[in-house]
């Protein structure tokens, strides 16, 4: 329960009035229900001649509340018989019970009422910092995970959460509550046999926590399941025409029935279990209004019970009462186990530390000029060491390349530029201020982006090419996508710049969406370039129109340059050669050739 009540402090604050107007009607329900079974007392004991006393008004203070409340209560009612008949005063008494349950019905409504805004409350803000946590999160963090997971803990078990945790939070305030008032009212009716009940309950709570805390242990087994299920999807989908290439579908279909087949039967284990929260809070129930039953009934029997007949029977009805309240409260016990290793799942992204941070004291570059400097950058992947000890120096304006075989650490060194990873060892300068000094946000927006893989959004080709561009205007947009070469099928489409691109650009080619990626970074006009292989998916005819065009755009910007068809980047002011993660040659076109060694053998493998 420690961890059920760590999460309300952490999401119940901003709904605290809902909370407290739950509580109070709660509490009203309890006090209304007891005077609604006290009306069962006088039919009892008068109408059916139980009991037969005189009763005589009393004001208040002259004997304690319960006396003066109790006598009173009487005293209406008798004299409602001798006015009225026995007849009218049942039907009256009759009246009143009804009257008190709308009342206590009413008041029931209005405590679940007001927490559904918290329930739903307490969820939505979970999945907002759920991606708000994966948003910020480093690109490092999502090597080391499936994405299917990540995606499950968002699915999976956030509606975990809402099924277990939060729909057993009325149950939870207002069940103890119930039992509370009621024990209470026990108490004053007899304390030697609410002492008694009070040696029975906590027998069986602690029998219902031990079911509870395995089904913990399952739930959280089963999750992790669920989330091996979605990355199977996930990758599925992403590899579906490699799939069907190779004829593997009765290979990927045999892998996703075993282990759908492992979550099959976890499932069945976690339901059994959950399952038996209701039998077992029945039985316990019972047995302990049997044993009261003997218990009380043997005091009033031998006379060691100050309790009449219908005092009894009035007793048994208010402990009746609180059994059903506490079966709730048991099967609330099992969702909450199940919610919190959902939650356990969910707060490892919450979490998780970002080491990409900003420093306390940000250094800003209020006249940029451009000039990066990489001092003995060392950066590795685990135990693979991938860049190792590179110095390199762009100029404010220039054009420097990188190029190498697969695997070389091209794209790695300029992933550590905009910080999308930290260097290990040495640092990284922009204008003499080391990258690590400025708000990460100022950094990157320095930088514009064009990668190997065109990472389009489900949206307009307009809101595509404007994503993280405020206050575009659709003119300047247009530009864009003429210089990359994009604004003539763009038009060709149905509606233009307000047509979908589907998922991931899928209604695109893939030199149209790589045209598309370029126009978004033309239209952010950084001074900053990263291209990585920017033009490798446009056929040649393309390729040479848009490099053309870049080339305009590159002029008087410092860009970045990765590139595999090494055509691309003869004009550039400064190559350089990597290969196992350290620049091995640097210098012009026309240098790099007459070395004749590393560049030369590029440059031939691509002619041949």
């Amino acid at each position: 329960m420690n961890g059920f009540f760590y999460i309300l402090k952490r999401f119940v604050p901003p709904y605290k009035k809902y909370l407290i107007l739950n509580i109070f009607f709660n509490i009203l329900a309890a006090f209304l229900t007891l005077f609604s079974f006290a009306v069962i007392i006088p039919i009892l004991e008068m109408l059916f001649q139980i009991k037969e006393a005189t009763y005589h008004y009393m004001p208040l203070g002259s004997a304690s509340l319960k006396d003066v409340v109790f006598n009173n209560f009487y005293y209406y009612t008798q004299e409602a018989i001798h006015a009225y008949g026995p007849s009218a005063t049942l039907a009256l008494l009759a009246a009143v019970l009804v009257f008190m349950t709308l009342l206590k019905t009413g008041v029931t409504y209005l405590s679940s009422y007001f927490i559904i805004p918290m329930r739903s409350g307490i969820v939505r803000d979970i999945r907002n910092y759920v991606y708000d946590k994966i948003v910020t999160l480093p690109i490092s963090f999502f090597t080391s995970e499936r994405k299917g997971d990540v995606m499950a803990r968002m699915s999976g078990d956030v509606a975990e959460i809402e099924n277990s945790i939060t729909a057993s939070l009325d149950m939870m305030f207002k069940n103890p509550v119930m039992i509370i008032v009621c024990l209470a009212m026990m108490i004053m009716i007899s304390w030697q046999l609410t002492l008694f009940v009070l040696v029975l309950l906590p027998i069986a709570g602690l029998v219902m926590g031990r079911v509870g805390k395995r089904l913990k242990r399952q739930s959280l087994e089963g999750q992790k399941q669920w989330g091996l299920l979605m990355s199977e999807i996930e990758e599925t989908l992403g590899g579906l025409r490699i799939i069907k290439a190779f004829n593997a579908e009765h290979k990927i279909k045999e892998r996703f029935h075993r282990d759908n087949h492992i979550f099959y039967r976890i499932s069945n284990r976690i339901a059994r279990r959950q399952s038996l929260a209701h039998p077992m809070s029945e039985l316990l129930g019972t047995t302990a209004i049997a044993i009261v039953l003997w218990f009380g009934g043997t005091l009033i029997l031998t006379g060691a019970s100050s309790m009449n007949a219908a005092s009894f029977i009035y007793y048994m009805v208010i402990f009746y009462s609180i059994i059903n309240p506490a079966k709730d409260l048991s099967k609330a016990m099992y969702s909450i186990q199940k919610g919190l290793a959902s939650m356990e799942r969910v707060d490892k992204i919450l979490n998780a530390v970002n080491p990409i941070t900003d420093p306390a004291n940000p250094r800003e570059i209020k006249d940029l000029r451009g000039e990066i400097k990489y001092n003995d950058v060392d950066f590795s992947y685990g135990q693979h060491k991938v860049i190792d000890d590179v110095s390199l120096h762009i100029h404010a304006g220039a054009t420097v390349a990188l190029v190498g075989q697969s695997g070389s650490g091209k794209s790695t060194l300029a992933d550590l530029l905009p910080r999308f990873y930290d260097v290990q060892a040495g640092s990284i300068t922009i204008d003499g201020v080391d990258i690590r000094q400025m708000r990460v946000h100022d950094l990157r927006a320095m930088m514009g982006n064009v990668n190997q893989e065109a990472i389009l959004f489900n949206d307009t080709f307009f809101n595509n090419i404007t994503f993280g561009v405020k206050e575009a205007t659709m003119e300047q947009v247009v530009a864009a996508a003429k210089i990359a070469n994009a604004h003539d099928f763009i038009m060709a489409t149905e509606k233009g710049y307000d047509t979908n691109i589907g998922d991931r650009g899928c209604k695109l080619s893939g030199g149209q969406r790589q045209r598309i990626s370029i126009a978004r970074a033309i239209l952010k006009n950084p001074p900053v370039l990263i291209l990585d292989e920017a033009t490798s998916a446009l056929d040649s005819e393309s390729e040479q129109l848009v490099q053309e065009d870049l080339d305009r755009l590159m002029k008087n910007r410092t860009t970045l340059v990765i590139a595999h068809r090494l055509s691309t980047i003869k004009n550039a002011n400064l190559i350089c050669v990597m290969h196992e993660g350290k620049i091995v040659e640097r210098g012009t076109h026309q240098e790099l050739l007459a070395l004749g060694k590393y560049y030369k053998h590029l440059v031939d493998m691509q002619k041949f």
